[in-house]
C-alpha cells in the first residue's frame, strides 16, 4: 500500500501531509450545487479560468471496465470494449431537483440520492452492453428500471437495517443484549451495521471483476485530482496522483451509517414509549418498518453533513470528519493501470465537452451507441 495514499488530503487542490499518517478517508459524490456525484467529487476553486463552477459539480462512478463522469448537466460513460477500443456516450444528467423546493436543504438529500442511483444503474447497464455482459439494445428503462431500483434499495436496506436488527434481537434472546428499549440493544445494532458494511465490502473485493471496478474507481480519483491541480491531463501525470479523494461519495455511506446508528438509538425507544405492540413479532416488524422509513430523513441529514464537512476548509475538524472516508477508500479503490487512466480521461473530456478549460490528452475513441 503506497505511503502517499495514507497521508495525503486535499488543501485547496494541493497535497499536504496529515499530522498523523494513520488517519485517512472513502467514496460517493457530493457536488457544491446540491448533487451527489456518482463516486468522486470535486469542489475545488483553483481549477483555472471558468473551471471553478465546473469543478464544483464534477464527479464520477466506476462501472464495468469503465467510468461514468458527471459535470453540471452532462454525464459521459467511457468503457473499454473487449477488443481494446474505447467507446463513450454522452447523456444529460437525469435529475429530480430542478425545482427550487427540491433543492432546499434537508429536502434535497433523498431525491438527489434517488437520481444518482438511477443515473448509476443506467451507466452500469451501458457498460454491461459495451463489454458484452448484456445483449445489445437492452437499454434499461420504464418498469425494468423501476424494478431494478427497488431490488437494489431493498437489498441494501435488508442487509444494513434488517439483518443488524435481527442479530441484535438474537443477542437479546441469549440475554446478552437488552430489549429494543435499551441502550445495549442499539449499541449492538450499531456494531452489527458497521461490521456488515465492512464485511460486505471486504467480501465483494475478493471478486476479480469487482477488483477491476475498484481500480477504475482509483483511476477516476486520480484524474479528478489531476484536473483540480491543473497539471497536464494525461495518463502519466494522473498516475502520480493519489487514488484517495476527500470528497469521494463513499463517505456519504459512512455518514448515513453513523446518523442511522444515532437516530435509531434515540428515536426507537421514544417510539416504543409512545406505543408498544404487545405481540413481540408485530413489535419488531413495526420497529423494522419504522427504521426503514427513517432512511428518508437520514439520507437528507447525511447529505447536509457531508456538504458541511466539505466547506470547513482545512481545519483539524474538517480533516477529522474526512478521515473515516479516506480510510474506507483504502478498501474501495485500487491502483489503476495506464489503460484504465486513459478511459477515465476520455470520460472526463466528454463530460466537460466545450467547457474543458484546457487540453485533455486521450487515445482514439468512438462516440456513440455500444
Amino acid at each position: 500500500m503506497p505511503d502517499r495514499d495514507l497521508n495525503r488530503l486535499s488543501r485547496s487542490g494541493k497535497i499536504f501531509l496529515m499530522p498523523k499518517p494513520e488517519i485517512t478517508t472513502l467514496s460517493s459524490q457530493v457536488t457544491a450545487e446540491g448533487g451527489i456525484a456518482p463516486e468522486g467529487v470535486s469542489d475545488s476553486a483553483s481549477s483555472g479560468k471558468g473551471s471553478c463552477e465546473i469543478a464544483a459539480t464534477l464527479g464520477g462512478q466506476a462501472v464495468l471496465e469503465g467510468i461514468m463522469m458527471r459535470s453540471k448537466t452532462t454525464l459521459a460513460i467511457a468503457v473499454r470494449k473487449p477488443d481494446g477500443s474505447i467507446i463513450v456516450e454522452r447523456r444529460p444528467w437525469y435529475s429530480f431537483t430542478k425545482s427550487a423546493l427540491a433543492r432546499r436543504p434537508f429536502v434535497r438529500g433523498f431525491p438527489i440520492l434517488v437520481e444518482t442511483m438511477i443515473n448509476g444503474i443506467k451507466a452500469l447497464n451501458f457498460s454491461a452492453v459495451a463489454t458484452g455482459e448484456a445483449e445489445a439494445g437492452t437499454e434499461i428503462k420504464g418498469w425494468h428500471l423501476t424494478l431494478t431500483l427497488i431490488v437494489a434499495v431493498g437489498f441494501a436496506l435488508g442487509l444494513f437495517v434488517v439483518v443488524p436488527h435481527l442479530l441484535s434481537l438474537f443477542l437479546n434472546w441469549l440475554h446478552i443484549a437488552g430489549g429494543a428499549e435499551s441502550v445495549s440493544f442499539h449499541a449492538w445494532d450499531g456494531l452489527f451495521k458497521f461490521l456488515v458494511f465492512i464485511g460486505y465490502i471486504a467480501a465483494i473485493a475478493l471478486l476479480p471483476d469487482i477488483r477491476r471496478v475498484f481500480q477504475y474507481h482509483g483511476a477516476e480519483h486520480k484524474v479528478i485530482w489531476a484536473y483540480e491541480q491543473k497539471v497536464e491531463l494525461n495518463s502519466f501525470e494522473a498516475a502520480a496522483m493519489s487514488r484517495l479523494h476527500p470528497r469521494c461519495g463513499t463517505t456519504f455511506l459512512l455518514y448515513v451509517l453513523g446518523i442511522a446508528i444515532i437516530l435509531h438509538a434515540v428515536l426507537v425507544p421514544m417510539f416504543l414509549w409512545m406505543w408498544t405492540p404487545e405481540n413481540p413479532v408485530l413489535k419488531h416488524a413495526v420497529l423494522i418498518t419504522f427504521k426503514l422509513l427513517l432512511m428518508v430523513p437520514i439520507s437528507a441529514m447525511a447529505y447536509e453533513a457531508i456538504k458541511a464537512s466539505s466547506g470547513m476548509g482545512d481545519s483539524w475538524l474538517s480533516r477529522a470528519a474526512r478521515a473515516p472516508g479516506l480510510l474506507l477508500q483504502l478498501m474501495t479503490t485500487r491502483e489503476p493501470d495506464a489503460g484504465q487512466l486513459e478511459v477515465a480521461l476520455v470520460a472526463l473530456k466528454e463530460a466537460l465537452g466545450a467547457d474543458a478549460p484546457y487540453e485533455i490528452a486521450t487515445p482514439a475513441y468512438t462516440v456513440g451507441a455500444s
